[in-house]
């Protein structure tokens, strides 16, 4: 179930984990708002869809990327284009993202709506998706076992991670609340960076598959 090349995946997901996507601006934008607790709530919540969307990837997307070449590299070069496109958007719209964070609302959910949003928040991220359904099989062994446990594996120790990186997001966002809503810049650096991560990373998924092609 454990895949050999488990480090270089550990590498890739810190990487997709830390340029601040959906998820994470989402997250942030809660704690600056209503403060940590309420973004931890969130947090689980989002943790919670991350998996959920990787076991339903896993059990659909496993026994056909173990049987065909053509749905491998399929799933490579659309997840590549694809990553490409998430960070272009990110950085065309990276000013109104900000702004839509800095609103502030005044009724603060319960812990129940919380987890609810994040785990929709979770559900619907298409850079999850698009990291589950594109990179995540390429970390599979197709020939050491079955595709659809390692996919789980792989995909539960990414939603694990995620809840330490997100869950730190948003007790440093809501411990510097103040800081953050006063200056929409500093969110704007926030998703230029996230934006130009996806692009990079988008960038070599598709030199990966290239190389694989004519290799």
């Amino acid at each position: 179930m454990i895949p050999s090349r488990l480090g270089e995946y550990l590498a890739t997901s810190i990487i997709i984990i830390l340029a601040p996507g959906p998820s994470v601006l989402f997250i942030i934008a809660r704690a600056v708002s209503w403060g940590r607790k309420t973004a931890f709530f969130t947090v689980t919540g989002n943790a919670a869809g991350s998996f959920l969307l990787s076991a339903l990837i896993a059990i659909g997307l496993g026994p056909i990327l173990q049987r065909s070449d053509l749905a491998f590299a399929a799933v490579q070069w659309g997840g590549g284009v694809y990553l490409v496109y998430l960070g272009i958007q990110a950085l065309r719209h990276r000013h109104e993202h900000a702004a839509n964070m800095t609103a502030r609302n005044t009724a603060q959910p319960s812990a129940f709506e919380s987890m609810r949003d994040g785990f929709w928040v979770a559900v619907l991220n298409p850079k999850t998706l698009v990291f589950y359904a594109a990179i995540l099989p390429q970390f599979i062994d197709r020939d050491r076992g079955s595709a659809t446990l390692q996919l789980l594996f792989l995909g539960a120790l990414f939603a694990l991670m995620c809840w330490f990186s997100d869950g730190t997001w948003g007790l440093v966002a809501g411990t510097a609340r103040e800081w953050l809503a006063t200056d929409a810049s500093r969110l704007v650096t926030l998703r230029t960076i996230g934006g130009a991560v996806m692009v990079g990373l988008g960038f070599f998924v598709l030199l990966t598959a290239f190389r694989q092609l004519v290799g």
